[in-house]
């Protein structure tokens, strides 16, 4: 498949200029050439400097991130940015990145992905940014304590790392609101859903205090852990249009 096909079709399904003023990310297409076919596509969560080589290694034409090279514009090619552009030059490969666009999907994104292992019924959209949002809420198929979603999250997502949670809300839970990564800022419109647990991946000093005094259950269950759906479920898209994937799987731990 060309490049431009490839790109085109994934700006449709995943809405990427509705993003366009709302994200840091330059989404779509960071980098590549006018004209390119395509017969292998990698996919990460990170465009870094790991993935890009393992993206080489495996003959990838395309690397497919969550997060990419370009926030908000790069003004200069030094450091970091350097070392990322030059590999992925050097190794003739392009580079396509879904930050926000890819959380919001309702069937693909992140949260998606998490409402999946959890099993959330009556899902609706969350976590309000401008007109659009970035995750999702629901109901569980039925309730549970805590340490049963802690467990259900873990099994799934990072045994070894675990759930870190923050235990102020109810004996069962019912409902549950999900924004994946840093999402916690997006704590108090759970406490405004009356939502019985909030599930992202990393937490802030300050959500402490604040869900002990809303009394919600807080879960974090990793930044990195909570975005493997996204590029997993894009992979699977690819392959049904005929393009071969591979998950380079490069977990950071935090």
């Amino acid at each position: 498949m060309k490049l431009t096909e490839l790109r085109d079709r994934l700006d449709e399904e995943l809405r990427t200029a509705a993003f366009a003023d709302l994200d840091a990310s330059a989404n779509g297409l960071q980098i590549g050439p006018r004209e390119a076919e395509i017969e292998r596509v990698a996919l990460a969560v990170d465009a870094a400097v790991e993935t890009i080589e393992a993206a080489r290694e495996e003959g990838a034409d395309l690397l497919l991130t969550h997060h990419g090279v370009s926030w908000g514009g790069i003004e200069r090619v030094t450091g970091t940015e350097y070392d990322r552009i030059a590999a992925l030059i050097e190794g003739d490969l392009a580079l396509y990145v879904s930050h926000l666009p890819l959380d919001s999907h309702p069937d693909l994104g992140n949260a998606a992905g998490v409402a999946d292992v959890l099993g959330l019924e009556d899902r609706e959209p969350f976590g309000s940014l401008g007109p659009e949002t970035i995750g999702l809420c629901g109901r569980l198929p039925e309730p549970l304590g805590i340490e049963g979603l802690e467990k259900d999250l873990e099994d799934e997502l990072d045994p070894k790392r675990g759930v870190r949670t923050l235990e102020f809300g109810p004996e069962e839970v019912e409902s549950v609101a999900v924004v994946t990564g840093s999402g916690v800022d997006w704590l108090d419109e759970a406490v405004e859903e009356g939502v019985d647990a909030f599930v992202t991946g990393e937490g802030k000093g300050h959500v402490y205090h604040e869900a002990r005094e809303a009394g919600v259950h807080v879960l974090l269950a990793g930044h990195y852990a909570t975005e493997t759906f996204g590029v997993r479920s894009l992979g699977e898209l690819i392959e049904r249009w005929g393009v071969e994937t591979t998950f380079l799987d490069h977990p950071t731990g935090l």
